[in-house]
């Protein structure tokens, strides 16, 4: 049975990455040794989208109230790297990572899996 998702990350500064998902983002976590943080994740959903080119895949955190989340980002010092966008499917925006890599964020819009 399956039991859970593990999501990877690859970034050019793991230790800052790292410490931000801990510090910034209050992920909790363990140490899988020797200091390798693995950090739990809120509930989760996945969807699988159509694509005419070569398979990828994404990883966007989910907010209940972008813009309240974006002000709290913001006092903290975290870059905001994309204006608030509406989509069909929900507001998307990102914010920069300490690597430099982008982490995008969403509201939303439609019905959410997570917690069936």
């Amino acid at each position: 049975m399956i039991s859970g998702a593990h999501v990877i990350l690859y970034s050019q500064d793991a230790e800052a990455d790292r410490a931000f998902i801990r510090d910034v983002l209050d992920f909790p976590g363990v140490d899988a040794g020797g200091g390798w943080l693995i950090f739990k994740l809120p509930p989760a959903e996945i969807a699988v989208h159509p694509t005419d080119g070569p398979p990828q895949h994404e990883f966007l955190l989910m907010c209940d109230d972008l813009d309240s989340q974006l002000g709290e980002f913001h006092a903290r010092g975290v870059e905001i790297t994309r204006p608030i966008s509406e989509q069909r499917w929900g507001k998307l925006t990102a914010i920069r990572l300490p690597s430099g890599a982008e982490l995008p964020l969403y509201e939303p819009l439609h019905p959410i899996a997570h917690s069936l």
